[in-house]
């Protein structure tokens, strides 16, 4: 059984005009100089621009395309890319309520030492958590990281098992961190794709921090230092995350920008100067939101569809998309899309929530553009043994007439 939906992803439509002309004297006029058009039809997307950096991504935050890449599956060091898990896990331990902003964390001899990039907590002294998290994001600070790391797992080490077990619940495949700061080390890795993926838990996970990471300064220890993230000054739009630098790993970048409802989110790794980073970045962010449009047609548990069920207790059970619908395409091709819904027939219970009992499927002309399971909403049980039978024998004449 095939059904159109004719919903809001159908916003095709046509309007016509028509002007009413006066009979004048006939007057001598030039012809008219023909104005060349270009077919609606035919959206202009020019090729990806080619950055200078060893690894890069680009991608939509919400349908998740992928619009541009090269060697994103690469491993290479993330540098304090690497602060981004410290802070999205003292954030999630914030939110679980294992932590609390106003906590005093003890610097650990450890923390205070250690070189690189400082946020400048004392030896000794207790900060608050959300000061080190500030620290953490906006200054990259190394001491703050480890004494983050060691408040919430007793020592670096054992939250790097940490780090790890969430990067891999979180599909970062390519990544393995030994430590909580980038600081360089060996087998301490990861890739543009997952440093994209990165970024995409934290914006969804905790919007509330995630706001920190467009501050463009802290002031702590009578010192102010400024967000490296040139991009914070350069776009807008861009309201995140971090950058990172090792003579080892280069100049990288992570960036999230959103314009008009549409958040793209872009990896550099490996450029040549915090100029280059932010540089290359822009293109892409340029390049992405003048070229792509995002659209969220259908929300996650929207019903789609309600069908007949057999032998259940219920006799009907609705059907929608577990992810909802999100889509990214050029320009101009969101208006053309057709969807249509394949349904298993029939539908016998038991039905459990999430059985998947057809397909949707998305077309541009005749190009399949996007499929989807089609899932039980809701579950469905078995009738009793009566109610079985007797829809048993109804669905016997049903299928010889249907």
């Amino acid at each position: 059984m095939f059904k159109k939906l004719m919903l809001n992803l159908l916003v095709s439509g046509s309007v016509v005009m028509a002007a009413v002309v006066q009979a004048q004297t006939p007057t001598p006029t030039p012809t008219p100089t023909p104005t060349p058009t270009v077919p609606a039809s035919a959206p202009i997307v020019p090729s990806a621009p080619q950055l200078a950096a060893s690894s890069y991504i680009l991608l939509d935050a919400n349908s998740g395309e992928v619009l541009m890449e090269h060697n994103a599956d690469e491993a290479l060091p993330p540098a304090s890319l690497t602060k981004m898990m410290t802070s999205y896990i003292a954030s999630l331990e914030i939110l679980r309520g294992q932590i609390k902003e106003e906590d005093l964390v003890l610097v650990s001899e450890k923390a205070w030492r250690k070189g690189g990039s400082k946020m400048f907590i004392e030896v000794g002294n207790q900060v608050k958590v959300i000061d080190l998290l500030r620290g953490i994001i906006i200054q990259s600070g190394n001491d703050a990281s480890i004494a983050m790391a060691e408040h919430i797992a007793g020592s670096e080490e054992a939250f790097a098992d940490l780090m790890n077990s969430h990067a891999q619940r979180l599909g970062m495949t390519t990544t393995h961190f030994e430590n909580s700061t980038g600081w360089p080390a060996e087998g301490h890795l990861s890739s543009a794709r997952d440093m994209a993926t990165m970024a995409k838990a934290i914006i969804r996970d905790d919007p509330v921090h995630y706001k920190i990471y467009k501050e463009k300064e802290f002031f702590w220890n009578g010192i102010r230092q400024p967000n490296r993230n040139l991009m914070l000054w350069r776009d807008s739009t861009v309201d995140g995350l971090k950058t990172g630098h090792t003579e080892e790993a280069g100049y990288c970048l992570v960036s999230s920008a959103e314009r008009d409802g549409m958040r793209l989110i872009a990896v550099v790794m490996g450029t040549d100067s915090e100029q280059a980073r932010a540089a290359e970045t822009q293109k892409m962010l340029t390049w992405g939101f003048r070229f792509f449009e995002t659209k969220s047609f259908y929300e996650p548990g929207q019903v789609l569809s309600t069908e007949k069920v057999w032998a259940g207790v219920d006799d009907q059970v609705q059907l929608g998309l577990a992810d909802g619908l999100t889509l990214t395409l050029p320009k101009g091709q969101v208006e053309k899309l057709v969807a249509g819904i394949t349904v298993n027939s029939p539908i016998k219970a038991p039905i459990v929530a999430g059985d998947v009992l057809g397909e949707v499927e998305v077309k541009l002309g005749d190009e399949v553009m996007h499929t989807a399971p089609l899932v039980a909403l809701a579950g469905v049980e078995e009738a009793g043994i009566f109610g079985r039978l007797w829809d048993s024998i109804r669905l016997f004449f049903y299928g010889l007439f249907n």
